[in-house]
């Protein structure tokens, strides 16, 4: 799938333009003074895209219960 990029200025005036895009599946990436502020992702994207994002953070465990319970023991066993 292809992302469409649209300016702050663009979304803001033609919201339900983009609105109907996100609704067929499309994402949108939002930009503003040619910066990345946010992407609007189909809902049931959004688990697909997050998982996606956390690739190579994880270290290889496929498992993310496993993986979230461990950085967070780390986390807080560090703290101590």
């Amino acid at each position: 799938m292809t992302v469409i990029t649209a300016t702050a200025t663009e979304m803001q005036n033609n919201f339900g333009y983009y609105l109907r895009l996100v609704a067929g599946g499309q994402e949108i990436l939002v930009t503003k003074n040619g910066r990345e502020v946010g992407r609007l992702v189909p809902k049931n994207e959004t688990v697909s895209y997050l998982t996606d994002s956390l690739t190579g953070i994880l270290k290889e465990k496929t498992d993310l219960d496993d993986a979230k319970a461990e950085l967070l023991r780390e986390k807080y066993e560090s703290a101590r």
